[in-house]
C-alpha cells in the first residue's frame, strides 16, 4: 500500500463515509458469552442502510473521484453488496453508475441496487458468473470512460472500511481477539491496518470459508493464488483470488487464519439471531463461526473477543438450507445409515438400542427380504462425543452404522432420495454437480450429456443461491467413461465424483 501508516490513519479519521454511514453499534451476545464463557461482542453492519458494511468503501471511494471522474460516471461488477453499496453512493454523489451483474443474479439483488440507484444506476446483466460480469465492467471502464470501482482491491476502498475499526476501538477499547471475516480481503485489510497501529497487541484472525480459502492459499504460497472452485453457499466470501493490496496488508497484520464449513456457518447464524434477533447472511455469520471454532480448538477462557457481521442481504429461500444444517454445524445431530434386519421388531429393538435418544430423522424403504438399509438423525445433547460412544456401542449390539454427519452428498441429496434404488444392477457412474441457474442452463446440460448416456438419477437443489445444486447418474460402460469425462470437461460445471461414496452405495445402488 502507498499509504504510510501515518497517512493511513489520517484517511480514516478524516474519511467522510458518514455522509452515508452510520455508527454501527457493538453489541454483547450474552447468550452466546455464557456459553463459550469468553466476552463476546459483535459489531451490526446489517445497521447499514444497504445492510452492509460495502457502502463504506464504495463512498469513500467515490468522494475521492475529480468532478471529471464524477461527471463521466462509474462502473461497478458485483452480484451483491458492493453493487447494493455503489448504487446507494452514486445515488447520494448525483452521479451516474453502471452495475453489472451476472444474469444468474436473483431478482431480489437486482431489485435492491435498482432500488438503492433510483434514476442514476443502469444495471447490466452479463454473463453467467462475476468473472465475465467483471470483464465486461472493465470493458466498459476502458471504452467509455467511466471510473472503475473495485469491490475491495483498491487503496481508498480499503481506507474507506478501515473505518469499522475506529468504531471499534471507541466503543470498546478492552478487546483483545477480534475476528474477520475474509473474501477478497478489503475488509480484514482494512481494519487490521488500522488497529495495529494503535493497539498491535490486539490478536485479529481471519476467517474464511474452507471452500474458498484464498487468503489462507495465498499465505501458503507467498502471494495471491486463484482457486481453481470456490462454494456458493457464503457467496459473500466466494473469491477466487484475493487482491495484491489486501493481500499484502493481511499478510503483515493478520496473526492467524482460520476456516468453516457451511455447517458451522449455519450454527452461527443461529447463534446471532438468538441474541439479537437478526438474521445475518453466511458471509456476515463468518466471524461469529471463526469465534465459536477457536474457542473449541484452544479451550479460551475469560477473553474479550469481537466479531464483525459484515451483512444481512439473506434470500429468504436460503433460511431452508440453514435451518436443515445449525443442528449439525452446533453438533446437536448426527446422520448415519445402519442396517437393520427386515422382520417385525427389529425398529423397536433399534430404537431401544439408541438408549432413549431423539430420532430426529428416519428413512427407509424396503428393498430386499433379508435386511433393510436405514437412514437416521439423532439430537445430541452432548456434541459428537456421544455419537463416537453411541457408534461403539452400536458396533457392540451387531449393528454397522456408517457417520454421514461430514457427508456432503448425504446431506445434500441422498437424505431426501432413501428408497430409489433400481430394480437391477446398473453400470453406473455418480456425480455431483455446482448447477448454474440462469435459463438454458439444464438444457445445456442434456445437450452435452442427454443424447450421449441415460441418465439414471437426477437430484437437483437450490438454496436461492445463484447456483443450484444436482447429484446425477449415467449409465457408462468401463471402455465409456474416458469419453464422459471428456463431456464433463466440456460443460464446464464444477462436478465430483461420488460413485464409490457410501451414502450412495447404502441407499441408491442395486442391492448386491
Amino acid at each position: 500500500m502507498s499509504y504510510t501508516p501515518h497517512e493511513y490513519l489520517k484517511k480514516v479519521l478524516l474519511s467522510p463515509v458518514y455522509d452515508v454511514a452510520v455508527h454501527s453499534d457493538l453489541v454483547r451476545l450474552n447468550k452466546l458469552s455464557s456459553q463459550l464463557e469468553n466476552d463476546i461482542f459483535l459489531k451490526r453492519e446489517d445497521q447499514q442502510p444497504v445492510k452492509s458494511f460495502k457502502l463504506r468503501g464504495a463512498y469513500n471511494k467515490l468522494s475521492g473521484l475529480t468532478q471529471a471522474q464524477l461527471d463521466a460516471g462509474v462502473v461497478a461488477a458485483s452480484a451483491g453488496n458492493h453493487a447494493q453499496g455503489v448504487a446507494y453512493s452514486a445515488k447520494r454523489k448525483g452521479i451516474n453508475a453502471t452495475i453489472v451483474m451476472p444474469d444468474t443474479t436473483p431478482d431480489i439483488k437486482v431489485d435492491a441496487v435498482r432500488s438503492f440507484g433510483g434514476a442514476h444506476v443502469n444495471v447490466v446483466l452479463h454473463g453467467s458468473n462475476f468473472d465475465q460480469a467483471n470483464e465486461e465492467a472493465i470493458r466498459l471502464a476502458t471504452d467509455e470512460g467511466m471510473t472503475l470501482i473495485p469491490p475491495f482491491d483498491d487503496e481508498d476502498v480499503i481506507v474507506g472500511q478501515g473505518t469499522i475499526g475506529r468504531e471499534l476501538l471507541e466503543q470498546n477499547p478492552h478487546l483483545d481477539t477480534l475476528f474477520i471475516a475474509v473474501g477478497g480481503g478489503g475488509l480484514a485489510a482494512g481494519v487490521a491496518y488500522y488497529l495495529k497501529q494503535l493497539k498491535p497487541e490486539l490478536t485479529i484472525i481471519a476467517v474464511e470459508s474452507e471452500d474458498s480459502a484464498c487468503l489462507q492459499a495465498a499465505l501458503e504460497a507467498g502471494h495471491p493464488v486463484t482457486l481453481p472452485s470456490v462454494g456458493i453457499f457464503a457467496d459473500g466470501v466466494a473469491v477466487k483470488r484475493m487482491g495484491e493490496h489486501t493481500f499484502a496488508l493481511c499478510q503483515q497484520y493478520i496473526d492467524d487464519v482460520i476456516t468453516v464449513n457451511s455447517d458451522e456457518i449455519c450454527a452461527a447464524i443461529k447463534d446471532i439471531f438468538d441474541d439479537t434477533r437478526v438474521i445475518a447472511e453466511p458471509a456476515g455469520a463468518l466471524s461469529v463461526a471463526g469465534i465459536r471454532k477457536y474457542v473449541a480448538q484452544h479451550d479460551t477462557q475469560g477473553r474479550v473477543m469481537g466479531g464483525i457481521l459484515c451483512g444481512a442481504n439473506i434470500n429468504f429461500h436460503t433460511l431452508r438450507y440453514v435451518s436443515e444444517r445449525c443442528e449439525l454445524g452446533e453438533q446437536k445431530e448426527a446422520v448415519f445409515s445402519v442396517t437393520i434386519p427386515e422382520k417385525k421388531g427389529a425398529f423397536k429393538a433399534f430404537c431401544q438400542a439408541l438408549g432413549g435418544r431423539v430420532i430426529t430423522e428416519f428413512n427407509y424403504r424396503f428393498s430386499r427380504d433379508e435386511n433393510a438399509q436405514i437412514f437416521v438423525g439423532i439430537k445430541l445433547r452432548e456434541g459428537l462425543q456421544e455419537f463416537q460412544v453411541l457408534h461403539e456401542q452400536l458396533h457392540g449390539l451387531g449393528y454397522q452404522p456408517i457417520d454421514l454427519t461430514n457427508n456432503e452428498m448425504a446431506k445434500l441429496h441422498v437424505r431426501y432420495m432413501v428408497g430409489g434404488r433400481p430394480p437391477h444392477q446398473l453400470r453406473e457412474r455418480i456425480y455431483r454437480f455446482e448447477f448454474p441457474e440462469h435459463p438454458g442452463a439444464l438444457m445445456k446440460f442434456l445437450n452435452t450429456l442427454g443424447e450421449h448416456w441415460n441418465i439414471t438419477l437426477f437430484h437437483y437443489r437450490n438454496h436461492g443461491a445463484a447456483e443450484g445444486l444436482v447429484l446425477a447418474g449415467f449409465e457408462v460402460d468401463a471402455e465409456q467413461e474416458l469419453s464422459l469425462l471428456t463431456h464433463l470437461d466440456e460443460l464446464g460445471y464444477v462436478y465430483l465424483d461420488e460413485t464409490a461414496n457410501p451414502a450412495y452405495q447404502s441407499f441408491l445402488s442395486h442391492p448386491a
